[in-house]
């Protein structure tokens, strides 16, 4: 009984410390995972989305949070100096999330475009929706109100060949960025004009 009981005291050590160890790390590496995830996945596909700016999205981007949803927003003042955001929303793919990099014209409520940032889709087949825009450039022009659907299901967006579980994971993800849009679009305009 006595083993049995020092046991139990030793593994409880060993759990708490190595709790304690990968909450630490978690911590610390935290900042790097995102400054990484904001270089390599969002900058890129924000560069794309805003070919012609005059302000620098990714060093003014703001936190915006209505309720419990809290958004990474991206300004981008256009050209012609109407502004314009660009925020990320996730769909569910055939390898797991689609995030989805959706450029909007906020005087307009017009997608300008959109980029897929991360997947992890089967190589040449559901990878195409990051690689060949052909897929992606439907979106662009498209209402903020529009149904973004595949049409097969009565949307408005032609699903990729051979990747149908990828296409609806991109059109989640443009109907997820539709409510988000929604939901805080009276606080993005709040907090980007000042």
């Amino acid at each position: 009984m006595r083993e049995m009981l020092s046991m139990i005291v030793v593994l409880t050590v060993l759990t708490a410390v190595s709790g304690g160890l990968l909450a630490a790390v978690e911590k610390t590496t935290k900042p790097q995972i995102e400054e990484q995830v904001l270089k390599f996945q969002k900058a890129p596909a924000i560069k794309e989305i805003f070919t012609d700016i005059t302000n620098n999205p990714i060093q003014e981007r703001v936190d915006v949070t209505v309720d419990d949803t809290t958004l990474q927003v991206f300004p981008g003042i256009l050209g012609d100096g109407q502004k314009a955001v660009a925020f990320e929303a996730k769909g569910t793919g055939f390898g797991g999330p689609v995030g989805l990099m959706v450029g909007i014209n906020l005087e307009t409520d017009e997608i300008i475009a959109v980029r897929v940032t991360t997947h992890s889709e089967t190589p040449g087949i559901g990878s195409r929706a990051k690689e060949d825009l052909s897929f992606v450039s439907q979106f662009a022009g498209m209402s903020m109100s529009a149904n973004f659907g595949l049409k097969n299901g009565g949307g408005s967006i032609d699903g990729m060949s051979g990747a149908t579980v990828t296409s609806v994971g991109v059109s989640q993800a443009a109907i997820a960025a539709q409510a988000l849009y929604k939901k805080l679009k009276p606080e993005i305009v709040k907090q980007i004009a000042n």
